[in-house]
């Protein structure tokens, strides 16, 4: 588990720090359009006919999120207010999110429903792991250990499911920006390129996150497999 954990940290640290380079650079670049995060967010969202969604300004970095619960594309104040290559198409993925939401894509819908499992998934998984921090004569107090696995694995079975759903959603959103950055000319040539490459980066992210979330169900399903041998 040592070895699996530091495998994936190791990996989640470069591509983070990959991203974060990438992200520094291109927000050095300046869109020949010279719009802002927010006016390239709105123009998407109308020009794909949606009247009924904000664009807000978000504290943090790297915080931009798009909310299908009160219809909002959350843009950090950066990218909010950037006139560059990374706001641009960061402003356009999460608006892909928007679109995707009004067109009713499935792997969105989908992801949704699991938001409430996946949070209540993890407030189970966390009162298992503190039984188990206080010892294992706590843990047969309340249920033995085979149901503690499988109370886990269940657990991460949501997590991994989850995170697998994830990656079309992202993976769709990025493609849905990037052709519309292009078709309307927010970017272009080698702007386009830049802006490939940062939604790029942030792909691999949940790419990562999704395989961690595997190797961990495996993990703890050998663990189970192996008591019963």
């Amino acid at each position: 588990m040592i070895v699996i954990f530091l495998f994936f940290m190791i990996a989640s640290l470069i591509v983070s720090a990959q991203l974060k380079r990438r992200f520094k650079k291109y927000s050095q670049t300046p869109l020949n359009s010279n719009l802002s995060g927010r006016e390239v967010a709105e123009k998407m969202l109308h020009d794909n006919g949606i009247y009924d969604v904000k664009v807000l300004s978000a504290r943090g970095h790297l915080t931009d999120h798009y909310n299908p619960a009160n219809k909002t594309v959350n843009l950090s104040e950066t990218v909010y207010n950037g006139r560059n290559v990374a706001a641009a198409a960061v402003a356009a993925h999460e608006c892909g999110h928007a679109v995707q939401h009004a067109q009713s894509y499935a792997p969105l819908k989908l992801r949704s429903a699991l938001v409430p499992v996946q949070n209540i998934s993890s407030r189970i998984l966390n009162a298992i792991f503190i039984m188990m921090f206080f010892g294992a004569f706590m843990l047969p107090n309340f249920i033995t250990f085979d149901l503690a696995l499988q109370i886990i694995i269940a657990c991460y079975a949501v997590f991994t499911l989850f995170a697998f759903i994830t990656l079309p959603v992202e993976i769709n959103a990025t493609r849905r920006a990037l052709a519309w950055l292009h078709s309307a000319n927010i970017t272009s040539g080698r702007n386009h390129h830049q802006a490939q490459d940062a939604l790029k980066w942030a792909a691999y992210t949940y790419v990562v996150a999704a395989l961690s979330a595997l190797a961990t169900l495996a993990y703890y399903v050998m663990i189970f497999m192996g008591r019963r041998d």
